[in-house]
């Protein structure tokens, strides 16, 4: 599937019928799925010890790691990611060795030592972190496991609380890719979510990047926020399509005070109406096409150069934990507190608080949690859903061959299912391929929904009155 410039032509009536929250996908079965289990440990200890195993001591197969940083020094009121507030930077001093405790048992189990091609911080807050301890972190990663010559290394950056010379300090670590919180520029909006950088600041270390380096710049914008307007966001949006940034990632807030305890302090009547909320949306589609900008997935857009638009275009842009990623698909090892490893047919999830994921890891065990095996009908499912949401389509003769199924009686009810986005132009499907349209793009989300077996019987157990779990999309990012 190639890579296809924004569509801009999304109706309101398009996103009434087909848009909503759903699942971002950065994992099928998605994280609701999980199931706390005393025998997730094992099944990762068995899962690390036949990762990469090869008859070298230094296997070529790749792996990513990512790391979660969950401190913070002020909340977002937006945010329900995973995270502590604190004012006390020397705290992470000690996560970051408990950070290096974590990847060492883990290499140990494991009989070859896979070659790192993929780095990624998020939080939280990675630049909470003192200078000297983000040092210490990134010597003891590369001391630990052997790392990809190119290795892609992004960090997650709050500008409230970052300088260029910040930037200069991660460039000179290794870090070659960095991803900006902005949310908005408007300064009514970032009072209303407790969040207030400096426009001219947060410019400014879009270019230090640039100067230090740094391969690409990414910006995070969400839609959706309290106090927001379509002027308001347009001027948000000049700022940001001004500076150029490499990649753009559009989120949308879902307003969930009863799960997480900041947006309380979010009035209801602050917010969009939904119907304003897709008069956003659309206007941001149209302002980042004009702009340039490929639409990768469905929450990043990227210029044509950059390497998540050549991925896509080449057909190996992979989905994650990480979200979109051109690392190649293979095992992902988490680290740190509520972080998630992909090992082989297991997903595993560490302890989510501190004391426990400490404890855990100074009775040398592994501060597993909670986790899933995947099923053969996961793996199909997986594969299918990442076909759409990475290439906008999937081969449906290859699937039958590789999990021997007959795909249109294996999924005959999903198919009935999509019709009304056929109907509506979203996505076209016969015996060899289902593929989103251009225009269905923007609903390739909803398109993998009807994929979702786990959401499915979800939604058939759900009453009218009770919550249908898995439909969360409350961004919460650096």
């Amino acid at each position: 599937m190639d890579a296809h410039p924004v569509s801009s032509d999304v109706s309101v009536d398009l996103l009434e019928r087909f848009g909503g929250q759903g699942p971002r996908y950065t994992s099928y079965p998605t994280a609701d799925r999980f199931v706390e289990a005393a025998l997730v440990g094992p099944c990762l200890r068995q899962h690390l010890r036949a990762l990469a195993a090869g008859p070298s001591t230094v296997s070529v197969s790749p792996v990513s790691l990512y790391l979660h940083l969950p401190y913070c020094e002020s909340p977002c009121f937006y945010c329900g990611c995973h995270k502590f507030i604190s004012q006390d930077r020397t705290r992470g001093t000690r996560y970051g060795d408990y950070l290096l405790r974590e990847l060492t048992l883990k290499a140990g189990l494991m009989v070859t030592r896979p070659i790192v091609a993929q780095v990624h911080l998020g939080g939280g807050t990675p630049n909470f972190l003192l200078d000297d301890d983000m040092t210490r972190l990134m010597q003891g990663l590369r001391e630990t496991l052997p790392w990809q010559d190119g290795a892609e290394c992004c960090v997650e950056v709050d500008p409230r609380f970052a300088s260029p010379a910040t930037l200069k300090h991660y460039g000179r670590l290794g870090f070659n890719r960095v991803s900006l919180g902005v949310q908005d520029f408007e300064p009514a909006v970032q009072r209303a979510i407790n969040r207030i950088p400096s426009p001219e600041g947060t410019l400014e270390l879009i270019d230090a990047a640039r100067s230090c380096g740094f391969e690409s710049v990414n910006v995070d914008l969400i839609l959706g926020l309290p106090l927001q307007d379509e002027a308001s966001f347009g001027r948000t949006l000049d700022r940001v399509l001004r500076a150029r940034p490499d990649r753009i990632a559009l989120y949308t807030y879902a307003h969930l005070p009863s799960r997480f305890r900041a947006q309380r302090q979010i009035g209801d009547a602050d917010l969009p109406t939904p119907k304003l909320g897709w008069l956003l949306a659309r206007l941001a589609l149209a302002r980042l096409g004009r702009g340039g900008y490929v639409h990768i997935g469905m929450d990043p857009f990227a210029l044509p150069d950059d390497s998540l638009a050549r991925a896509q275009e080449e057909g190996s842009l992979h989905r994650n934990f990480q979200g979109y990623t051109t690392a190649p698909e293979g095992d992902l090892i988490g680290l740190g507190v509520s972080a998630t490893s992909e090992t082989g047919t297991l997903y595993s999830q560490n302890a989510k608080t501190v004391p426990g994921y400490y404890g855990h890891l100074d009775r040398g065990e592994l501060p597993v949690l909670r986790g899933v095996e995947l099923t053969p009908d996961d793996l199909l499912r997986r594969e299918l859903i990442r076909g759409l949401m990475c290439r906008f389509g999937v081969d449906c003769r290859s699937l039958e061959a590789r999990h021997g199924i007959d795909f249109e009686r294996y999924f005959r009810s999903e198919l009935e299912e999509l019709a009304p986005l056929q109907d509506a132009g979203l996505v076209h499907c016969d015996a060899r391929a289902v593929e989103v349209t251009a225009l269905g793009r923007f609903f390739v989300r909803r398109v993998a929904m009807v994929f979702d077996r786990h959401l499915r019987k979800a939604r058939q157990r759900a009453t009218p009155s009770s919550p249908q779990s898995g439909f969360s999309q409350v961004v919460g990012r650096a």
